[in-house]
């Protein structure tokens, strides 16, 4: 089935950070902290998912403080962080919210991704995703990680689901 067509039923949206919502680079400052750099494009585009009605939830390998302040911002309520074994976090995800497999899309870039993303509807990859994750992806972003690519994985689910042009409309007047 053409992604297109997958997209149009997608109710959940889970995203991972590192090499997703940020570019995957890790930023010392002075005193030796790392910090992360998230793309503002990305952000409202996680904007534009919600006003649609797109859930949304976001696991990840790592526990970072930026990670959280920026989830928070966006108002993501399911934030699942410092999991390295993402399939359990997806079986919960799914029973508590009473989806199926082909109503959620997953934006993954590397192999700890991997086990979710044979399971969803909807595999979506960046650009510079890992060789192995194209290969189990059914969308790859034009753009890389950090960089838009969550911004434009969610303006095609939208647009399957004929709610982008609405988007469009109120936003740019």
């Amino acid at each position: 089935m053409p992604a297109k067509e997958l997209a149009a039923k997608i109710k959940l949206l889970i995203l991972d950070v590192d090499g997703v919502l940020t570019d995957g680079g890790l930023y010392y400052d002075k005193d030796g902290n790392v910090t992360k750099r998230f793309n503002v494009q990305d952000g409202l585009g996680i904007k534009f998912a919600q006003q649609a009605g797109l859930d949304l939830a976001v696991i990840t390998g790592l526990n970072h403080g930026a990670v959280e302040k920026r989830v928070a911002e966006l108002g993501i309520t399911e934030y699942y962080p410092g999991q390295k074994k993402k399939l359990p976090f997806y079986e919960k995800l799914l029973k508590e919210k009473g989806l199926k497999d082909e109503e959620v899309a997953y934006v993954g870039d590397d192999w700890i991704d991997a086990p979710v993303m044979v399971r969803v509807g909807l595999p979506m990859a960046v650009k510079n995703a890992q060789p192995e994750i194209f290969g189990i992806s059914k969308w790859i972003s034009s753009r890389e990680g950090g960089n838009g690519a969550v911004r434009e994985a969610i303006s095609f689910i939208l647009d399957a689901q004929g709610k982008l042009n609405d988007i469009w409309k109120e936003w740019a007047g």
